[in-house]
């Protein structure tokens, strides 16, 4: 298990983002950050599965969670080895049991989401069954992970055109993960819970991207029964949610929200009031990040 929590990200980190000079709308000169992006090839034990534009970092926990959220690694599987190669911009992981996923790999789809984000045509098999636990989420709890989230330094305040994904436990974070993609993100959060043994089912999952049917598929099979964004929903991932008990909380910002699935988790023990409203600098980076 790893103590070293929390799991914030690094802004200053010189290989995740770099200058680039420009000019602005007058024609003056300016000069901004902007989000790295290169790719990121996963295979599993020897089978090539998929490459995924990443901003690099975490490259370990991305390749396990991807791996982990379609389905590719089971719960009780052992894995022996995760190799990186940041020459050949390729990890490996291996596992004790030996796979074969060619005709799953063939079924592949392009997502909604941005960047490389990949589903396959039977990810829903893995909610078959699947009951979520019933713990209380506390309005008290939201607004102070909204206002922690929204104020702790990251690539999204920065540079924005990135996601980012926190695992949060009550009011508390314990991952932040950025990405280019927010199924990136999301599962590098994966791969970090599986490799350190993390149980979902008395967390909370933050996004600042949209709430689509990826996204709660996968919060869904990470056991995590409430999933929070800054942004909107799409019909179908509010559809799943209400089918697999998952609370979905999004229009996160300031005092407010909306719950479209899961209400009966909801303690209202905080008055919306003493929220205030979202910072203005937080609303201008939203916007590129959405």
């Amino acid at each position: 298990m790893d103590t070293a929590l929390p799991i914030l990200p690094l802004p200053d980190d010189p290989r995740l983002t770099r200058k680039v000079r420009g000019h602005d709308q007058t024609g003056a000169e300016t000069e901004i950050s902007v989000v790295e992006e290169r790719p990121l090839t996963i295979f599993l034990n020897s089978q090539e599965i998929v490459t995924a534009m990443t901003i690099g970092d975490y490259p370990e926990y991305l390749a396990v969670g991807f791996l982990r959220n379609q389905g590719m690694l089971r719960a009780d599987d052992v894995v022996t080895g995760v190799d990186y190669d940041d020459d050949l911009e390729v990890v490996v992981v291996r596992t004790e049991r030996a796979t074969s996923y060619e005709e799953k790999v063939k079924k592949k789809t392009r997502t909604s989401g941005c960047a490389v984000g990949t589903v396959f045509g039977d990810m829903m098999e893995g909610l078959e069954g699947l009951t979520l636990p019933q713990a209380e989420l506390r309005t008290s709890w939201l607004y102070a992970l909204s206002k922690a989230i929204n104020t702790t330094p990251s690539l999204y305040l920065e540079a924005g055109a990135i996601h980012g994904t926190v695992l949060c436990e009550r009011d508390r974070m314990l991952v932040y993960m950025e990405d280019v993609g927010r199924h990136n993100a999301v599962d590098k959060i994966a791969g970090w819970m599986f490799r350190n043994g993390v149980d979902g089912g008395d967390k909370i999952l933050y996004t600042t991207g949209r709430l689509t049917s990826e996204m709660v598929i996968k919060t869904a099979q990470m056991g995590i029964p409430a999933l929070a964004s800054r942004s909107g929903f799409t019909a179908w991932g509010v559809e799943i949610a209400q089918q697999v008990g998952l609370t979905l909380i999004g229009r996160m910002r300031g005092q407010r929200f909306v719950c479209l699935s899961g209400e009966g988790r909801l303690i209202r023990d905080a008055d919306p009031a003493a929220a205030g409203e979202e910072d203005r600098r937080h609303r201008r980076k939203g916007a590129q990040g959405d």
